[in-house]
């Protein structure tokens, strides 16, 4: 019988390479695919801190944070100089085809209805636009989550939506966080943000010692992970046929 993740890695995981990433990478990959990219949403923006990123990679671009009225990090926010938008966790208050882009970074494990909210999010998108962040796969409870979610589930939610999954990567991997979660958060497992973590280097070393492909490698890594990373586009066709 053929496993549905199957048809996932084939489609959705690339094989040029099986480095670990963060939601910064499908920022980067956004800005040099198109580069009329101006309006950006923040959804599930916290305190902000994505703005800096999104402002160094272009300057000209309108940054929107869209957030519940209260969550542990909406309510530690501090700046007043960016345009927050409090919004009912489902319906986002714009309208339809409003965005070029929508950024999510660790936040549908939070979510009461991420159905809901998908379809939102593929209704204020416009035309040929970019949903990319990260979500948590197995990584343990923290800050209210409700879920984890697999990578098949979370394909099935957002083509549910309407939206197409373009490429899925793998972040952070799970024994990392399990582990920091354990020993209490200490800040020296910051390095593995943005580094390849533990088990994640084991992986990729036994991948080459038996020869595997990059595919290969981002399957087991897929499968091991505390979050991945996610590329979704809303098709322009959903718009003419729909």
């Amino acid at each position: 019988m053929n496993d549905p993740f199957n048809e996932i890695i084939q489609k959705c995981v690339p094989n040029d390479h099986s480095r670990q990433v963060n939601s910064e990478y499908y920022i980067d990959y956004v800005f040099n695919k198109d580069k009329n990219i101006r309006r950006i949403m923040d959804l599930g923006c916290g305190s902000g801190d994505s703005f800096e990123y999104f402002i160094s990679r272009n300057s000209k671009i309108t940054w929107i944070g869209l957030d519940t009225v209260s969550s542990p990090e909406v309510n530690i926010r501090v700046r007043n100089d960016l345009h927050f938008v409090a919004y009912d966790g489902v319906n986002i208050p714009f309208d339809d085809n409003s965005f070029d882009v929508i950024f999510c970074n660790q936040v549908f494990e939070h979510v009461r209805y991420p159905d809901l909210l998908l379809k939102e999010t593929n209704r204020v998108l416009r035309p040929e636009g970019y949903f990319i962040g990260s979500v948590s796969s197995m990584e343990p409870y923290h800050s209210c989550s409700l879920w984890n979610y697999t990578p098949y589930g979370f394909s099935i939610l957002v083509e549910k939506a309407g939206m197409e999954l373009i490429e899925l990567r793998p972040s952070i991997d799970a024994i990392t966080l399990i582990v920091r979660k354990g020993m209490g958060y200490p800040h020296f497992f910051s390095r593995w943000w943005n580094k390849e973590s533990p088990l994640n280097r084991v992986i990729s070393l036994f991948g080459k010692v038996w020869g595997k492909d990059q595919r290969f490698i981002n399957k087991i890594k897929l499968s091991f992970c505390g979050h991945f990373c996610f590329l979704v586009r809303k098709p322009l066709l959903e718009v003419l046929h729909g």
